[in-house]
């Protein structure tokens, strides 16, 4: 499935960078776009990372790749308009985007591939909670919400002495000697004994919803 999703994302980014040999446009993810080398931050939503993956159904999927494969086959083809709020600190123009005078941000939102990103605005905040109640998009299933994904993923990768603020991160995400991913809460009984080594890829989790969608199972003890 991954691999068919690569390939239609492949095809589809051809025809959105495309348009023609003095235009281009191009997406870097789910809530991010390139025109002519000026990079945009879609303004008011969070999408998944390209490589974050959910869960429905018991079963994982590459919602990152799916969300991002959303927003290039709404642009296909057309010319984005943007009009800019703010530069962030990653010297991207945050901007409310257009095509064909539809609200990208609205659209990705209501089709359940984005979520209102609440830290900066709310004006999508209505969107979400129909998706939700209709359980499309990511809310088919579960799914960490993307800035929580991405602090995760920056805690282990921080370096390899443990040295980051675990004070909102407590669940302890241990890898047997079989290999065998558990998570260790609190007051469990081997929670203290417990130690992560980030660089054998252990790691530590803000919940355990997002411990059991990366991929750990519960300590029995």
């Amino acid at each position: 499935m991954i691999h068919r999703l690569f390939i239609i994302f492949n095809f589809l980014f051809f025809i959105v960078f495309y348009i023609s040999p003095a235009f281009s446009q191009s997406v870097v993810d789910g809530d991010t776009i390139k025109i002519n080398n000026v990079t945009y931050r879609i303004y008011g939503i969070d999408a998944p990372e390209k490589n974050q993956i959910c869960k429905k159904n018991n079963k994982t999927w590459p919602c990152g790749l799916v969300a991002t494969s959303e927003l290039v086959k709404l642009i296909a083809g057309k010319n984005v308009d943007c009009k800019k709020k703010s530069i962030d600190q990653y010297k991207r123009v945050v901007a409310v985007c257009f095509v064909d005078g539809v609200d990208i941000a609205r659209e990705l939102v209501k089709s359940g591939y984005a979520v209102a990103y609440r830290a900066n605005s709310s004006d999508y905040v209505r969107e979400e909670e129909s998706a939700k109640l209709n359980k499309i998009g990511l809310w088919e299933g579960e799914f960490v919400e993307p800035w929580r994904w991405r602090k995760s993923k920056k805690n282990t990768n921080v370096n390899t002495n443990n040295n980051f603020d675990k004070s909102n991160c407590l669940i302890k995400g241990n890898i047997s000697s079989k290999g065998i991913k558990i998570y260790h809460v609190p007051r469990g009984t081997y929670y203290n004994r417990t130690v992560i080594d980030v660089s054998k890829g252990e790691r530590w989790f803000c919940s355990i919803k997002e411990a059991e969608i990366a991929g750990w199972r519960a300590s029995k003890r």
